[in-house]
């Protein structure tokens, strides 16, 4: 299943244990390489509790937006294979060591398939069992996780932690304060800045976090140079940590409303947001969206918005656990 060569070009994979957290004793680990069905070659770590019986539960994880699973997405898939699961955090399409040109790009449809793709590559492992396949989104992949069960129901259950809904975001900014000639100029802005990139061949970047964040920069943003720009999160692959995006990356997301169809998901979903967390709102929107007995919010007292990438204190593993059991076990 997992390959150890990629004929793809725009792979680069390490050996090394290279992750902002510790290798868990409880767990096994293995870097593994897949496809979406866009063709672009995928990388991920796959852990798998050290116990194993027959057939298991498996969990796919990605995020947070511009992250690699280095990072939070990782220490959340080791952490479950902990508790009981074969779980996969993968670098999406264009960042990481995952494949796809160009480079630190974004697409709501291809970056939905790569959980869909983790999930047709869980499924044909002799140690999962296809049919108790579940889905972890952090930041923005939160988002991503929930368009992901809304158009494919082979995804049991489906978490959503610490969301960022990335299309109203990128469209409307926070709270919504962004207007109809704000969203043309912005437009108008991105549109000549990719002619210049075709004309030049190459892709502007829109730059990472700062290194110090200015005294009067919001909460949120010194929060996120906290993580990403310090040992406690930095990793070499990340946009976040780096260069950031292309500036024109996030374009397509602009118009694309990847929520849309959240009511329609049947299987269950768990949305979890930090109290003090400034996206706590885009949680609560897309909460009141879900239909069924099946759904959950749980807002964690105290939390900001990072707090739930890496801190053991405020993730609540045992209640996802609780939950991934009830409907994948």
């Amino acid at each position: 299943m997992g390959q150890s060569c990629s004929n793809d070009s725009s792979v680069k994979i390490s050996n090394e244990w290279d992750k902002i957290f510790k290798l868990s004793d409880k767990v096994n680990h293995q870097k593994v390489i897949f496809h979406n069905r866009f063709g672009i070659t995928l990388v991920g770590d796959l852990y798998e509790p050290k116990e194993q019986k027959g057939k298991m539960p498996a969990i796919a994880v990605g995020g947070p937006f511009g992250a690699v699973k280095e990072q939070a997405s990782g220490l959340y898939a080791m952490t479950m294979a902990e508790r009981g699961f074969v779980t996969l955090a993968f670098d999406p399409s264009f960042t990481g060591e995952s494949g796809g040109k160009a480079r630190n790009l974004s697409s709501p449809d291809i970056n939905t398939d790569d959980f869909s793709s983790a999930v047709d590559y869980l499924s044909l492992r002799n140690n999962v069992d296809p049919e108790k396949i579940g889905i972890i989104g952090i930041c923005g992949f939160g988002s991503l996780a929930i368009n992901c069960a809304a158009q494919d129901p082979r995804v049991k259950a489906t978490v959503s932690c610490t969301m960022y809904d990335l299309s109203r975001y990128i469209a409307y900014g926070y709270n919504d304060s962004i207007t109809e000639d704000q969203r043309y100029e912005t437009k108008k802005q991105l549109c000549a800045q990719r002619l210049e990139d075709y004309k030049n061949g190459n892709y502007k970047k829109a730059g990472g976090l700062p290194d110090k964040c200015p005294d009067d920069a919001p909460l949120f943003l010194k929060q996120y140079c906290d993580f990403y720009n310090t040992p406690r999160g930095y990793h070499k692959n990340s946009l976040n940590s780096n260069e950031g995006w292309n500036v024109t990356g996030n374009l397509s997301l602009m118009n694309s409303k990847i929520l849309e169809y959240a009511p329609e998901i049947r299987n269950a979903v768990l949305v979890i947001h930090g109290e003090l967390a400034h996206s706590l709102y885009f949680s609560k929107s897309v909460f009141e969206k879900l239909k069924g007995d099946n759904k959950e919010l749980m807002i964690i007292p105290g939390a900001y918005h990072v707090d739930l990438y890496d801190n053991m204190k405020f993730i609540p593993f045992d209640k996802i656990t609780e939950f991934m059991k009830k409907y994948l076990v």
